[in-house]
């Protein structure tokens, strides 16, 4: 599979998020209850935040799939990590569908983590999923992470994990 980026338009792409964001399959995103408004508030503040982007991934130039990327240093995990130069943080969604397709969440996570490390100061991602996303937490082992420890986080218990380059490169040579 092959999949291509292209920034989010909150305006333009609120309706497609809203539904996404508000199907049950995407009850870890904690936006069930958002209204049409409040997704685009949300990407609005994204868009106009130099420390995170949103970005579609695209196949055959139709959205797929919801990449957010951020400095950690600034957002989400201010004070409950140290980290290092280099990292990034990292958040995916694969919408509901009607016809699944067998791989193709882990061809998104490896497609997302390549787009990270695309840029050579990226040197670790960091995630930080709820801790009883059992399902994630396995898509992100098989692309390299390594879970570090649980945080508490203002809306969530999480399970911080760690993915340098290296790791990335090995985990995914043997399955490519």
């Amino acid at each position: 599979m092959t999949f291509t980026f292209r920034p989010l338009d909150p305006l333009q792409d609120a309706e497609l998020l809203h539904r996404w964001l508000t199907h049950p399959k995407a009850a870890f995103w904690m936006m069930q209850d958002a209204k049409l408004e409040d997704v685009e508030r949300a990407y609005m503040e994204i868009a106009a935040d130099e420390h995170q982007h949103a970005l579609f991934g695209l196949q055959d130039g139709v959205p797929v799939f919801l990449m957010e990327y951020y400095d950690p240093r600034y957002r989400e995990l201010v004070g409950l990590y140290e980290p290092l130069a280099g990292d990034v943080g990292m958040h995916f969604l694969t919408p509901a569908t009607e016809t699944p397709v067998h791989g193709f969440t882990r061809a998104v996570i490896t497609a997302v983590m390549g787009r990270l490390f695309e840029d050579p100061a990226v040197e670790r991602v960091v995630v930080e999923p709820d801790v009883s996303n059992t399902a994630v937490h396995a898509l992100n082992e098989a692309v390299g992470f390594v879970p570090e420890r649980e945080i508490q986080k203002p809306e969530k218990m999480a399970l911080l994990s760690f993915c340098t380059r290296e790791q990335f490169l090995s985990a995914t040579a043997v399955s490519a």
